[in-house]
Order: C-alpha cells, then structure tokens, then sequence
C-alpha cells in the first residue's frame, strides 16, 4: 500500500471537501481518502498519485502532489 498526499486549490467550504471525497471514493485503487479544505490524503492500492491527481481535476479543482 502507498500513501498519498495532495494540495488542492479552489476548495472554499465543506461542498468543496464532499466533492472531492466523492471523486476520491470514486477512483479505482484509492484504499483510504481524508479530504480537509485545501489538502487530501489517504492510501493507494493498486492506484497512482497520478490518479488521484487527475480524479482531483476531474472535479473541478487544481491538485498537486506534497
């Protein structure tokens, strides 16, 4: 299993971070996903940083790894 880490811009309130868990939730090979306003984090199985980068995008939102 592989931790993760991500900043995410353009998160403002809590619709933001239920988008965004949702999105996370989503993507194959994500094990494990906390969503707070501006960062996300959690465990990968199976899945790349990639990915959950571009679940992240997918929704809307710009997202970084670190």
């Amino acid at each position: 299993m592989q931790d993760f880490a991500i900043s995410i811009e353009g998160m403002h309130c809590m619709a933001c971070v239920r988008r965004v868990k949702a999105a996370l939730e989503k993507t194959p090979g994500v094990v494990d996903a906390v969503v707070e306003v501006g960062k996300a984090r959690g465990q990968l199985e199976g899945a790349s940083v990639a990915d959950v980068v571009q679940a992240v995008t997918g929704a809307g939102y710009v997202a970084k790894q670190g």
